[in-house]
């Protein structure tokens, strides 16, 4: 592997990681937020004690995926200074936005909501809660509007002298079709995700008799049912949008060699991944579906690869313009296919609330207890469909990923500190594991709790 692929690995792995946290702090700061606005209007010590068990979930992500996403800040300067050095003068706005707006928004109000319990009015308590999803939210959307112009580049003129793109209207950035439905697509996919860890919690307590917890599985398939068909619908739309400013990750996520009208969507397929094989084996293909997701009509046409890649050849001049197919493939299947199981676990666990069989039926419970590591299966699938998806180009018509590298930087170096990212990663990820199962084991209800309530439970800080 050259430096390229090395520095490729380490982001996608640094990246892969992160974003373990990111859908988790978005959707557990909303739903803990809504928790906390039970608690203030009943009054209720047992919605009280829930508000607090999963505040201290919350923290644990919190802390863990803050360290994490700094490392990649750092990456821009030690292994894509080409790359920042050409994007600098339209990355510079979004992510200073981000640092110094929405991450104070939500680091600050989540000290307050911490450490506020019995000293801030209640309605300021409730209000630093409902502060810290917003913030969490605000800073997703200046990291969206940054990567979707990676993804569409809009609202920037050329500068003549150095050939580097400025940004020259902020409106253009935030309005960017790809950002606008690419960012309600991440909001839902991390409801999703916090609905699905609060629910596997709640479940797991359930089965140990710990009735509190019915609160908590209720209001998280409350959340989870809607957003998760929110999220397959937008995500459906979302594939049109794609398909008209990167067609190439379409068609590569269908396997889609030759141009087709209508076109079929296929349900499984082995070979076909590259232009060299053999024709596919596609198995339970539905038909017209590939037409509707990728143009939204009935009988549209879907450009195959190799007309896309001769269309990008004569634009652009020679090289390898179509993405890894295989990885697009069956990351679109794995994303899509988790997405409607969630909606039909959600649909499942709201009928047996409406027939109060929730806390007692053990099959339920049983499977929902194991939707986090299938909600992050999902995400990582949708990450790599979406990153994966435009390479070979960083910036999409702009710059290659393989000019965006730094010159000065060897490939020993990005495989030591590859290593040692790995090494403290492994530590963090088996730490946050601990952590998070130790505390979401603990009864809220049990005895030697009950003389803290004066405060929410902060130990996790210690470690």
């Amino acid at each position: 592997m050259d430096a390229t692929d090395l520095a490729r690995l380490q982001f996608a792995s640094t990246s892969i990681y992160h974003f373990f946290f990111v859908p988790v702090t978005i959707g557990l700061a909303f739903l803990l937020a809504v928790l906390h606005t039970r608690w203030h209007r009943t009054q209720d010590g047992r919605d009280e004690r829930l508000t607090r068990f999963f505040g201290t979930l919350l923290l644990i992500n919190v802390a863990v995926g803050v360290v994490t996403g700094l490392v990649q800040e750092f990456q821009f300067g030690m292994n894509w200074s080409a790359y920042s050095l050409f994007v600098g003068d339209v990355f510079g706005a979004p992510l200073a936005m981000e640092g110094l707006a929405a991450f104070f928004l939500e680091s600050t109000f989540l000290g307050l909501w911490v450490f506020g319990w019995k000293v801030l009015p209640r309605r300021v308590h409730l209000l630093s809660a409902w502060l810290v999803a917003a913030g969490a939210m605000l800073s997703a959307a200046f990291i969206m509007a940054a990567n979707s112009w990676m993804q569409h580049p809009v609202g920037y003129t050329t500068d003549p002298g150095t050939g580097r793109p400025e940004l020259s209207s902020m409106g253009d950035l935030f309005t960017n079709p790809v950002f606008v439905w690419g960012y309600v697509h991440v909001i839902l996919a991390s409801l999703v995700t916090g609905a699905a860890v609060m629910l596997a919690v709640s479940a797991w307590q359930l089965r140990r008799g710990r009735r509190a917890f019915t609160t908590s599985a209720i209001v998280s398939l409350v959340v989870l049912l809607p957003s998760s068909a929110l999220a397959l619908g937008v995500g459906s739309h979302l594939g049109v949008i794609e398909a008209t400013y990167q067609p190439m990750k379409i068609s590569a996520a269908e396997g889609q060699w030759e141009t087709c009208q209508p076109c079929s969507f296929s349900l499984f397929q082995i070979g076909g991944f590259a232009s060299s094989e053999e024709e596919p084996t596609k198995i339970l293909e539905v038909p017209h579906l590939l037409s509707l997701l990728a143009t939204g009509t009935w009988d549209g046409e879907v450009t195959g690869l190799n007309e896309l890649q001769a269309q990008d050849e004569a634009r652009y001049g020679p090289g390898d313009y179509v993405p890894d197919v295989g990885v697009q493939y069956w990351s679109m299947r794995v994303m899509a296919y988790l997405g409607s199981a969630f909606f039909l676990l959600a649909l499942w666990g709201v009928w047996l609330a409406a027939r109060r069989r929730l806390p007692t039926s053990r099959v339920f419970l049983l499977l929902a207890t194991w939707a986090v590591p299938l909600v992050l299966v999902m995400n990582t699938a949708g990450w790599l469909l979406t990153e994966s998806g435009r390479q070979p180009w960083i910036v999409q018509g702009l710059m290659k990923t393989a000019d965006g590298v730094s010159a000065t930087v060897s490939s020993t170096e990005i495989v030591v500190s590859l290593a040692a990212f790995f090494a403290v990663y492994l530590f963090l990820i088996v730490l946050d594991v601990v952590l998070m199962l130790r505390f979401a084991r603990r009864d809220p209800d049990a005895p030697e709790r009950s003389g803290a309530d004066d405060e929410l439970d902060t130990s996790v800080l210690s470690y």
